[in-house]
């Protein structure tokens, strides 16, 4: 997922529970303007960090523990990563959202996409 500075949904992509989150990550942030981006260890890639680059943004990533070449980290800029994770938790007070009571994948992206509208309208 991605949030705008004030928390709220921009964009998001449902992937398999096995998956890993970031191949999705340069998908989701193409086309988008950003200064900075947030995210967390996980998303630690060279491939990402040059997309972001090459945006003409700034990572803002911590260093996977298994990386050889260690990235400065500005942790000042870093500590507002908590907005996604707040943007989550507020996705996961609508109900339909919390248990995944929908089958399909369609039908479940479509009730995150009502609930990211009403967080926008709130």
């Amino acid at each position: 997922m991605v949030v705008r500075g004030l928390g709220c949904p921009v964009r998001f992509a449902l992937t398999a529970g096995q998956k890993g989150d970031a191949p999705q990550a340069e998908t989701l942030l193409a086309d988008l303007p950003a200064a900075v981006v947030l995210a967390d260890a996980a998303y630690d890639s060279d491939r990402l960090r040059e997309a972001i680059a090459g945006k003409g943004a700034t990572a803002v990533i911590p260093n996977n523990p298994s990386r050889a070449r260690k990235y400065e980290l500005d942790t000042a800029l870093y500590t507002e990563r908590h907005l996604i994770e707040c943007c989550f938790a507020k996705l996961k007070q609508f109900r339909r959202v919390a248990t995944r009571y929908e089958k399909t994948a369609r039908n479940y992206a479509a009730v995150v996409t009502i609930a990211a509208i009403v967080l926008w309208l709130r």
